[in-house]
């Protein structure tokens, strides 16, 4: 499926590029986007509607993930978490609230305007636990063996080098470390015309 995008977009080198563009518009002009994205959206895959509503609109608003990863497992007190593709924060903040003051969440992302935004939204909520790096997925910026959990909302379908990206979360988890995935899957039934039109892996 990877090769016959590659084809289709005809821009091999250009598919990160293009998605840190589409992410960057988010982060910094959520108003503007056409892609269904915001409180509501968090709502609708299954965060608490009261926490989602008690959380300034900054942090909101430019939500982007496609499921609730915490939903699929448990963050305790003084846990380490890991939260890849972290975006404007949400899914951070959340599991900072529930790793508490022992414990610690990293963000990764790799546009640069969502990390400033994420950065802004940790700040306007009082967290200290939480730090965010400028990082592709392929290659995490954290020890071996480090993080009790790993979060991924809606990061591996952009990812062009899975086995890669893969392979370093197993790296930075601890043994016994649980991982948590919500992300979108094309079929094979999917027509390569569809798949092209979806532009850039990032609708």
């Amino acid at each position: 499926m990877i090769e016959l995008l590659k084809r289709l977009i005809g821009r091999q080198t250009d598919i990160p590029s293009m998605v840190r563009e589409r992410f960057a518009r988010i982060a910094t002009n959520p108003g503007r986007e056409r892609r269904r994205i915001g409180p509501a959206v968090a709502k609708e895959l299954g965060y608490d509607p009261g926490e989602i509503d008690r959380l300034p609109e900054s942090v909101t608003e430019s939500f982007a993930g496609v499921g609730n990863p915490l939903s699929l497992v448990e963050v305790r007190p003084g846990d380490v978490v890991l939260d890849l593709g972290s975006g404007a924060g949400l899914d951070s903040i959340l599991a900072a609230r529930k790793v508490g003051p022992s414990g610690r969440v990293h963000g990764i992302d790799f546009t640069p305007e969502m990390i400033e935004r994420a950065q802004r939204n940790v700040a306007a909520v009082g967290l200290a636990n939480v730090v965010f790096f400028e990082s592709a997925i392929e290659a995490i910026p954290i020890p071996n063996d480090n993080a009790d959990v790993a979060l991924c909302n809606g990061l591996f379908n952009l990812c062009p080098d899975k086995p890669k990206a893969l392979a370093e979360v197993y790296r930075v988890l601890k043994p016994g470390g649980r991982f948590a995935i919500a992300d979108m899957l094309l079929e094979d039934s999917v027509p390569p015309e569809m798949v092209a039109r979806k532009g850039a892996w990032s609708d």
